[in-house]
């Protein structure tokens, strides 16, 4: 098992790495439980992106597959946030892990994030999937985490 934590715009945020035999387990925190449960898979034959040079982030495959497993965000907008996060860890998991049968495991994504207190002025990106300043800082944060984590 492997963790990480880290202050990101105040708030604590814990980052959890664990192997099981048929899958792997990142559990991203804020609360201090497991929160929303996503299992992200690809099909064996998705070539996997290559591992870009940091601190760029892989971009996940476009056959990706997300299952909710247990929870529910609170929000629709949370749903897509959470969504983008099961499918960048799960990628940075399958291009960073390079041991034999490692590769293809499935992800099974844990995401409890503390409601924001950002206003509208903070929005950035377009009206279908606006991001708050201070989600976009999270998520790059939690993902240089995972990025150090496994390397």
């Amino acid at each position: 098992m492997s963790q990480a934590a880290k202050t990101v715009n105040g708030v604590h945020t814990e980052l959890l790495v664990q192997i099981y035999g048929d899958r792997v387990l990142i559990l991203v925190t804020q609360l201090g439980k497991v929160g929303s449960l996503i299992e992200a898979s690809i099909p064996m034959t998705t070539p996997l992106p290559l591992r870009p040079i940091p601190p760029a982030l892989p971009n996940p495959p476009a056959s990706i597959q997300l299952t909710p497993l247990l929870g529910q965000p609170p929000s629709e907008h949370m749903q897509i946030l959470y969504n983008l996060y099961a499918s960048q860890i799960a990628t940075i998991w399958w291009t960073s892990n390079e041991k034999e049968g490692m590769l293809r495991k499935p992800v099974v994504v844990g995401i409890a994030l503390k409601k924001g207190q950002g206003d509208a002025s903070e929005v950035q990106g377009d009206d279908e999937s606006p991001l708050l300043e201070h989600e976009r800082v999270l998520f790059r944060e939690v993902m240089d985490m995972l990025s150090q984590l496994l390397h």
